[in-house]
Order: structure tokens, then sequence, then C-alpha cells
């Protein structure tokens, strides 16, 4: 160290020299910077780092200051100093070796993000290995290190950052990128290192609650973050409507000064006061939907823009246009911006060609041949809302197609044909994602929503349920009856669950999968247990229930006895420390289901933890 020290002292010796009389102030502030270094006169602060879903310390991103009584107090002068006079390796070095030691000092849990430059990134392996010498001197774990990569946009050479990337990796610390967003830069380098972690610029979190395209843009980053296996953390939040939103959009982990602010001596929880705003159930104004509700589109996606004309428009003028565009259906009219009414291709054709129409009215204006009574809606109606307009009002809307406003200025116009030819799209797609008979989401949307839960790391427990002698009972009392006894199991499931946290997904036949969230899921599925032997009772004949089952044909074809058809659930705790995938959940469902069964009658059985 002293020999690094001895290096950095003649480097600064020699920038001094350079400077002539009029820099006598930069002179000043390299002197500064001297004494700084040489005496590690740098104040460690620690922000932390908590996970949105369950208000828990995950780690601190570490920063660092300047003596306080010093020009050079800002880290952005005195980075900005360093950076000038090519010293940024030397203090970058002292800051990770100050933040490392008092880390370890006051006993800090979980990881540690470090500000990296790319200069500083891309040092040789000896410097790494200088690094990791540091944090194994002091009980630094390398799993509990993450290099946080800032000025992204001043990184051309992907090459030397990937190699660079593969040497941190292989020596067990992880990547995150910093200010995502913030230019095209951070994104080309998000693709380029794959990093574990990707921070998104303040930016794009201050003021989300009422700014509908950052809203948009997380909801991208979200989508990538899943495909790419990154964590996204939200920077640069700083009130409570802020940290409303990313929760219940689902990013994974957040800091800020409404969490908590950057302090030499950190909490390791959050106040009591913020941590019950972790305890609401999410809004389901920014949950993300399951894929049914994704598919869900508006009328702005089946809206053309069509020249409107005003009432002052001459019949012949608007003759001619139908003529020179054959597809054009419909024609708006407005005033002052305003639709007012619309006219029908095929309504003014008709009435031209009868005798003297065109000569009695082409030269006047068209206010004859407009419907003043047209359907309008608005750009966000849902088409399915649509549709029951359609379906409610006039006829001849359907033919007469609609007029789409914003803010009830025209925008466009739509067709009955698109309408249909929409929902037709969206019955198909419903189709392959929820169950035909209970409607609840199917195969693909459980699978999702499984993925999503495990990619925010955080607890949930998932609850495989399946109906005992279910196909005896449907042999006996016929398919009718079958599926009005899984009616009753999805009531019995909706009335026991929290509809705005908990997920209930129909496998098929008389198996479902339940997700929780609320802490009380246990006491819930006891609840269920109970609640199917009541609700399934008017199901039997007296006889049947007196005897507690029937004779039913076996699968060797003999008669046997059969009980009445009971309700089991196998549930599994998920941890969110495990590294686990769907499909691994699954199996971990199936598993305690099958154990459930081998119980008699309404059974439970809990594998504490996976």
């Amino acid at each position: 160290m002293q020999k690094q020290w001895d290096k950095t002292t003649s480097i600064l010796s020699s920038i001094i020299q350079r400077l002539d009389c009029k820099d006598l102030e930069e002179q000043r502030m390299l002197i500064t910077l001297s004494e700084i270094l040489q005496e590690e006169l740098l104040t460690p602060r620690y922000q932390p780092i908590v996970n949105l879903q369950s208000g828990k310390f995950v780690g601190y991103e570490g920063l660092i200051r300047g003596p306080s009584n010093s020009p050079l107090h800002s880290p952005i002068a005195l980075f900005r100093l360093a950076k000038m006079h090519g010293l940024t390796i030397q203090l970058e070095g002292a800051s990770s070796k100050i933040l490392l030691k008092q880390f370890v000092a006051q006993g800090l849990k979980g990881k540690l993000f470090l500000n990296m430059s790319p200069d500083v990134f891309m040092i040789s392996q000896v410097e790494v290995n200088a690094i990791l010498q540091v944090m194994k001197s002091i009980g630094v774990d390398p799993e509990n290190l993450v290099i946080e990569l800032t000025e992204a946009d001043a990184a051309r050479d992907y090459t030397r950052l990937r190699n660079a990337a593969a040497l941190y990796r292989g020596h067990g610390l992880k990547i995150a990128i910093d200010d995502l967003g913030e230019g095209f830069s951070s994104l080309r380098l998000w693709s380029e290192l794959r990093p574990e972690y990707v921070k998104i610029d303040r930016h794009f979190i201050q003021g989300i609650d009422l700014d509908p395209v950052k809203l948009q843009f997380i909801r991208s980053i979200l989508e990538i973050s899943q495909e790419s296996n990154s964590i996204v953390i939200a920077e640069g939040i700083e009130t409570e409507a802020e940290l409303t939103v990313v929760r219940d959009l689902g990013i994974h982990y957040g800091q800020g000064y409404f969490l908590a602010r950057p302090t030499a001596s950190p909490s390791q929880e959050l106040s009591s006061q913020i941590l019950a705003l972790f305890r609401k159930a999410p809004s389901k104004q920014y949950l993300r939907s399951n894929p049914c509700q994704r598919h869900a589109q508006t009328v702005r996606k089946i809206t053309h823009e069509v020249t409107p004309v005003t009432s002052a428009t001459s019949t012949n003028d608007v003759y001619d246009l139908f003529l020179r565009q054959p597809d054009l259906q419909i024609i708006p009219v407005l005033e002052a911006g305003v639709p007012i009414g619309l006219i029908n291709r095929f309504r003014m054709i008709d009435r031209f060609a009868r005798p003297y129409q065109r000569e009695l009215y082409g030269k006047k204006c068209c206010v004859h041949f407009i419907d003043s009574l047209p359907l309008i809606v608005e750009h966000q109606t849902s088409v399915q809302a649509l549709s029951h307009l359609m379906v409610e009002s006039d006829p001849q809307h359907l033919s007469n197609g609609f007029i789409v406003t914003d803010g009830g200025k025209y925008i466009g116009v739509g067709t009955g044909h698109d309408l249909f030819c929409e929902l037709t799209q969206i019955r198909i797609i419903a189709a392959r994602y929820a169950n035909p008979l209970t409607q609840l989401p199917g195969n693909v949307p459980i699978n999702e929503h499984i993925d999503f839960l495990l990619s925010t790391r955080d607890d949930f427990v998932i609850c495989y349920c399946d109906l005992d002698h279910f196909k005896a009972f449907n042999d006996l009392y016929g398919y009718r009856r079958g599926d009005e006894i899984i009616q009753v199991t999805v009531d019995v499931l909706k009335s026991h669950t929290d509809q705005d946290i908990d997920f209930i997904g129909h496998v098929g036949g008389d198996d479902f999968i339940i997700v929780f969230k609320s802490s009380d899921w246990e006491t819930r599925c006891r609840r269920m247990l109970h609640s199917f032997t009541s609700a399934t009772r008017r199901f039997y004949s007296d006889e049947h229930l007196a005897l507690g089952g029937y004779m039913s044909e076996n699968r060797q074809g003999g008669q046997s006895f059969t009980e009445l058809v009971s309700m089991s659930l196998g549930a599994v705790q998920i941890d969110a420390a495990a590294t686990l995938t769907s499909y691994q959940v699954a199996e971990a469902a199936t598993s305690a289901k099958s154990e459930a069964k081998k119980m008699r009658g309404n059974s439970l059985f809990i594998e504490r933890r996976v």
C-alpha cells in the first residue's frame, strides 16, 4: 500500500508543478485532495436498499464524502477533480477500502454496492487481486459485494468491459449498472454485460404516479429484466405515492430519501411508520395483471384516422370523397373539433341513386345526410365495453360505426367490422389462457405468475388443491353435477383468499393452484376445507350422506365403497433466499399434494420451507 501511495504522491507533485501561478486555486484544491488521500479523510455513507415487497433491507449502497469543512466535501467536486487530473483510480481505490472497512466494523448485513467508473472497472488482474486481498483481510465475502458501474455513457470498449465483468464474476462478485434509462449507452451496456442488478435512473421514478409515460417505461424495463434475469432497483424514491407505484408494479428493490437517507451509521431496518406501508394491500391499478388482462384492448387499437368535414361542406364534395376512396365507410362531421355526427357511405350513395336527389341536394351543404345521433366513445374505452354499448343502443350503429374522441375532441372513427374482429381475437387469446369452465387463469398464466413472484425475491406459499373421489362422483351423478361441484370449489377458494394479493389458477379438471401472499394462509386453508364439506352436501342423496359414500365401479370392474368427494391441499412455503424455477416450485407443490391425498377426508399437508 505504501508503494501505491508513493506513486500517487508523485503524480500529484508532478501535476502541481505543471500548474502556473494563475492556477493557484487549483493548486490549493490539489493539495487538499493530496491530504484527503494521504490521511484517509474520506467519510463513508451508506444508503439502505430495500426489498419493496417485504420491506426488509437487502444491502446498502456505499457513498463517499470529502471532509465537511473542505471545498471537496461534495462527491461531485471530489471525483470531478480526481478525473480531471487522472487520479480516479487512486480515489476510487481509497473510497472502496474505507467503505469496506466501515461496513464490516458496523456489522452491516446484506450486500454492499460499490460505485466504480469504467476506467477502474477495466483495470488489470493485479489490481483486481489487490481489491480481493483487502476484502479477504477484513472479512468481506465476495458474494456480498456488488460492483456498481457508473458513467455508462462513457463506456465504449464493450469487449474490455465484458472481459472485466467475467473477471469479477470469476471471483464471486456481482455486477450492477447505474442510471438505466439516462442514455442509450446504458441499454447497450445492459445487453452486453447482462448484470445481476440494474438501477433505474431517478428521473423515471420521480413523479411516476402522475406520468403514464414513465409508468410504461418501467413496465417495459420489468419485462426485459425477466428475460435477462436481472433484479431491478428503483433509485430516488422520495414520496409515498412513488413507493406505492414502484412496489405495486413489481419492482424488486428500491432506495431513496423516503425510505432512508445515506448516513455514516445506518439503521438495519425501516422505521415503523414506513414499514407499516408495506402491510397495505397492493393497488389493483398498478399490479401486474395476468396474461388475460394484459391482452385486453381499448378502442384506440381499432381507431382509424379519417379526414372529417363540417356541416357546411357541400354534398357533392362529400360524395366525391366516397368515390375516390372505395374503402371509406363513414365520414365524421365536426364543428370546432367536436363531433356532431357522421355520414354513412351506403346511405348517401343509395339516396343519390334515386331520381333528382343529386340535382336537388348536390350543391347544398351536407347537413341533410348527417346522422346527428352517432355513437361517440372515448379512446380509453375497452373493446368489451364498446361491444355492450353496440348491443344495447340503436342497431344502426353496427353499420354506421362509431366516433372516437380524446377528452371530447375527435381523433378517429371505427367500424362494427373492426370491433367484432378484435373481439374474436380477444376470445381466442382468452381461450388459450383461461379455463373455459371456471374462467380462472390456466397453466400459462399460472407459470407466469410464479415466475414473476420468484423474480421479486419475496416469500410466498403455493398450494395445490385436488378433489378426492371426483371421478366416481362424476360417473354416478353425471357430468352436469360434476361441473357444478367444480364451480362450488371455485367459490370456496375465492371466498377464503384475498383477491387483491392472492392468486387462483385452474390447472384442469379438479386441480387448482393457489398462490398465497396472505400471511394467514394456513388459517385460510383450514377454512376452505371446512367450507367445502358444507357447500357440497346438497349434491348427494340423503342415503349417501347417511352412509358417507356409495358403491361405485372400481378400476378392476368390480364394485367398491367410495367416500364422498373431499378436498386435499398440499402447501409449500417458498423461501425467497432459494434460487428456484417455476418448474421446481410446481414439483414441490405436486409432491405436497400427493402427501395430502394419503390422508383420509379433507386434508392439509404443509411443507414448511423449500
